[in-house]
This record gives C-alpha cells, structure tokens and sequence, in this order.
C-alpha cells in the first residue's frame, strides 16, 4: 500500500513504463532544487517544479510527477494533487497557442456564450480539444480575472476583453 501511496493516480491506470522511463533534464532538476530551497516544506515548491517541467515540455507528463516528487522528497500524490488543482498546469499535450475563454457567471451575463460558438466554429473543435495541424488548444476556464471586462479570454499570454463574436475570427488570424 505505501508504494501507491508514494506514486501518481496515475501509474495505476498502466502507465509504470511512462514512469519508470522519464527522466527530467539536467537544467529541470537544477531548477526544481532551487526552488525547493526556498521554502520551509518541499510541497511549497511543487507548484514551481510543475511550472518549470510545463516551460521546457509544453505540458507535464505522467513520469514528471514521480519525478518532481523524488526531488522533493515528497509523495507523488502531493505533486498529483496539486497538479490536477490548478487548472494552468497541462497533463495533456496541448496546442502551440492555448485559448482559454472565460465561462464564468459574470461572462455568461456579458455573452461568453457567442464567443465560445465563434471559437468552436472558427477552430472546429469543441472545448478541451485541440486542432489537428497542433495549432491551437481550446479551453474555458472559471475566471480570468477581468470581470468588469467580459466576455474576456486569453491566447498564450494575452488577454482580450470585450470580445464579440465577429472579432474572433480576425484575432485568430493573428496566430495561424
């Protein structure tokens, strides 16, 4: 039992040879153990070590999770944990532009609604998925923190506010 404790959800779900065969880079590790020396507890550096496998890797693998939590020093269900809490952290390849469209309460009011159809029509995909050139990843997400500014999203970094459905197409363009 403690060995599945010590692993991720993960790893029960067949994928040891993911795990067993995943090796961070010499730099991930490096940085992973500076982060981890800032803090009192090890687990307060998770959110970091995530953060740094997804820069390098675009997403964080199955085998990242054991692998953060053996430079922790901690259970890879505490690196799970709070890999899966935070919506930002990928455990899935995803596109090389990822949209997020915010479908919160306040832009469901302003008309989240029409933007998210502007974006399933213009990208043919439906949320959660990604196009088949690799191009883009479409996400909703609960807030993105513009709430006087709805309907709002994001592309990679960038934010737009005030969004309608005819401008979605042309700020797409800018991406392709």
């Amino acid at each position: 039992m403690q060995q599945q404790q010590d692993t991720p959800k993960h790893a029960a779900a067949g994928l040891d040879a993911a795990i067993e065969t995943f090796e961070l880079s010499r730099e991930e590790r490096e940085a992973i153990e500076h982060e981890k020396h800032h803090y009192e507890d090890a687990r307060a550096a998770s959110i970091e070590a995530l953060k740094i496998v997804q820069k390098n890797r675009d997403w964080v693998p199955d085998g990242a999770i054991a692998a953060i939590a053996q430079v922790l020093g901690i259970p890879g269900s505490d690196v799970e944990g709070v890999a899966t809490f935070y919506s930002q952290i990928f455990r899935q390849p995803v596109g090389r532009h990822v949209i997020r469209y915010c479908d919160s309460v306040v832009c469901h009011i302003t008309g989240y609604q029409g933007i998210q159809a502007a974006l399933e029509q213009s990208l043919n995909i439906k949320p959660g998925q990604t196009t088949p050139d690799g191009r883009f990843t479409l996400l909703p997400t609960c807030c993105l923190g513009n709430c006087d500014k709805g309907p709002t999203m994001m592309v990679d970094d960038d934010t737009y506010v005030h969004l309608t459905p005819e401008g979605i197409g042309p700020l797409l363009e800018q991406y392709r």
